[in-house]
């Protein structure tokens, strides 16, 4: 069973470490966004696809063990509840952008 993969977060460190002088436009910043959010986004998906695949053989009586199942279970409700706490955050941050006055 593999661990839970960093590599979206790393991925997001090593665009946050560019070098400054080297400003994106808008455009190549908002693509370099999207495409970390939506790696994430599929590493979540995977996950749980995972957890379900290993339940539903459990639930076939395929040799799964048990411990396996309830691992693969706990890391998907963990990535999804980091996840729901990111989102959460974002749409707070963008609700308090909203307010400000310019």
């Amino acid at each position: 069973m593999e661990g839970i993969s960093l590599s979206a977060v790393t991925n997001a460190n090593h665009l946050l470490k560019k070098d400054h002088r080297n400003t994106n436009t808008p455009y190549e910043a908002q693509r370099d966004f999207a495409s970390v959010l939506k790696e994430s986004m599929n590493k979540v998906n995977e996950t749980q696809m995972a957890s379900d695949d290993l339940t539903t053989k459990l639930v076939n009586g395929e040799d799964v063990e048990l411990h396996s199942v309830m691992i693969a279970s706990q890391k998907a409700s963990v990535t999804m509840q980091a996840t729901l706490e990111v989102r959460n955050k974002v749409v707070e941050a963008y609700q308090e952008m909203m307010r400000m006055s310019i």
